[in-house]
């Protein structure tokens, strides 16, 4: 773990900090994730096998999107554990996706895509002062409903049949969230240490 003094942390949740990625230090975990079918069967962004350039090309093109925030999801110990995100801003209209996924597995189901999300949300409502936070998963993933369904966003729709996976078709759910709607979810959050 890297001293806490010399740690770039750019958002602190009560299990995470989040920080800008980099690529000396990220770029072989993130491959690794990006081809293990267990973490990508969630993922609506669908990937074929992964090759070390065109992970390598996209951490070098991540920095010259002016309309992306991807930031590296690491305990607070200092494991690096996933990635996450407000993508496509409009900054016009206020509004954002998320997206988030944790690629170790042995993280999952400990609250920290929960603690992930209140943080981010807490940085686009009250520092960017985004009107609006959309989502989307694939409905089969339970865990994800949940975990937005604890940060305050609202079920607004499906796309209908959109993914193919496990031999099937499955929509994709569609969710949003406005400051109003997550405030109480972020009191209740904040109270429960």
């Amino acid at each position: 773990m890297e001293k806490e003094k010399e740690r770039i942390i750019f958002l602190k949740g009560k299990k995470v900090i989040l920080r800008p990625l980099r690529k000396d230090t990220d770029l072989e975990k993130t491959l690794r994730w990006m081809n293990d079918s267990d973490i990508t069967q969630y993922l609506i962004a669908r990937y074929l096998p992964l090759s070390l350039a065109e992970e390598t090309t996209w951490f070098d093109d991540w920095s010259k999107r002016q309309n992306d925030v991807a930031l590296a999801i690491e305990t607070i110990d200092g494991v690096f554990i996933g990635i996450a995100g407000l993508h496509r801003l409009r900054w016009k209209d206020r509004v954002a996706e998320h997206g988030i996924f944790i690629g170790e597995k042995d993280h999952w189901e400990n609250g920290y895509g929960t603690d992930v999300g209140m943080t981010l949300l807490d940085y686009a409502f009250n520092r960017l002062n985004l009107h609006k936070v959309r989502s989307a998963l694939i409905a089969f993933n339970k865990r994800s409903l949940n975990y937005h369904l604890k940060c305050g966003y609202k079920v607004v729709g499906a796309y209908r049949k959109e993914v193919f996976e496990r031999g099937k078709y499955y929509d994709v759910i569609l969710l949003e969230v406005f400051k109003k709607d997550w405030l109480p979810s972020w009191k209740k959050y904040q109270k429960n240490e």
